[in-house]
């Protein structure tokens, strides 16, 4: 499947950046232009089942990863993804062959779920795509109102089909090993990678920083502290 995408910049160098579930490529608003000052040629996907992409028959955390693969330039220099793009970035980075990769609390493991959850899980995830723009705004008093205003918007255009690849047992792993040069950002107290993992990844190789203070949409809470955690990878 070949994604819709969003652009910033003309620059000889390319950023490739993948946004989490229920979101699209406009999470990347403010992110795109200032790595589009820095002369990259920003290149940001719409997720199968999300924003402007088709939505597909089938979804899986490979079949996400191979849309990116078929869509974005080969060899990036820079490839970065936020929770479910996080994943998605893990198992295209082999593929994808990009000199560094940025993982932004990256679902890279999921709160341990009881069937009876896992059972309820999906209404409430569609539940959650019909909230309101105060909602929005109230659990997330820092963001912007045109990333509230986004998020609406974003959350009427997914695909409800593609949340057992957030739920199913084993769908969200961390990977292994490290391919390319990694950093992983951290939302302060996050929940989709714990101290324990936290340590597993910085052991493999991987460098970990933490945003204090941030929540998961760590760009949206914190631009600023967002961009500071990039040092040195941008």
């Amino acid at each position: 499947m070949e994604l819709f995408t969003r652009e910033w910049g003309s620059g000889d160098r390319h950023a490739v950046l993948v946004h989490g579930a229920m979101s699209d490529s406009r999470n990347w608003r403010t992110v795109g232009p200032a790595l589009a000052e820095r002369g990259y040629h920003v290149v940001a996907v719409d997720l199968r089942g999300h924003g402007h992409s088709p939505r597909a028959d089938e979804y899986s955390a490979e079949l996400l990863a191979q849309d990116v693969v078929d869509t974005v330039p080969a060899n990036p220099e820079l490839v970065m993804g936020h929770s479910l793009g996080g994943l998605t970035v893990s198992l295209a980075v082999e593929r994808l062959e990009p000199q560094r990769a940025i993982y932004v609390d990256p679902a890279f493991s999921g709160p341990a779920l009881a069937r009876w959850q896992r059972m309820l899980a999906p209404a409430f995830l569609r539940n959650l795509t019909r909230a309101s723009a105060a909602r929005i705004a109230k659990r997330n008093p820092r963001w912007d109102p045109a990333d509230v205003a986004i998020e609406v918007e974003t959350f009427k255009a997914f695909d409800p089909a593609v949340i057992p690849v957030l739920i199913t047992p084993g769908s969200l792993r961390a990977p292994e090993r490290m391919h390319v040069p990694s950093l992983v950002v951290l939302a302060d107290k996050s929940q989709l990678v714990k101290p324990a993992l936290a340590g597993r990844l910085a052991e493999a190789g991987f460098e970990v920083r933490i945003v204090r203070g941030s929540g998961h949409v760590i760009n949206r809470d914190d631009f600023a502290g967002f961009m500071t955690a990039l040092d040195g990878w941008i």
